[in-house]
């Protein structure tokens, strides 16, 4: 399972998601769209919505042909999902 986390800088939900991953050594990709305003329209199809932080989890099923997606968007209102689904990447 991979977990990549759509941001912005000035969000703080954002940060306070980011810090949770770092103290807990979850490995993630970030796409910050500050950074890469290219990838606004992958988050809005992935997700639906432009709104951050988008915490996409995905796992390649049938041997890497198909990818199932988890999406939660915010961390404080979906923070106990988020945990659980973080601690199966880290343990592995």
């Amino acid at each position: 399972m991979k977990l990549t986390l759509y941001t912005r800088p000035t969000c703080s939900d954002c940060q306070q998601a980011k810090k949770y991953l770092k103290e807990e050594s979850i490995p993630y990709t970030e796409i910050d769209l500050s950074n890469q305003p290219d990838k606004e329209g992958e988050l809005r199809t992935v997700t639906g919505t432009g709104i951050v932080p988008a915490f996409v989890f995905s796992k390649q099923l049938f041997f890497g042909i198909k990818v199932k997606r988890d999406v939660y968007i915010g961390f404080e209102r979906n923070e106990a999902a988020v945990r659980k689904l973080s601690q199966k990447i880290k343990s592995g």
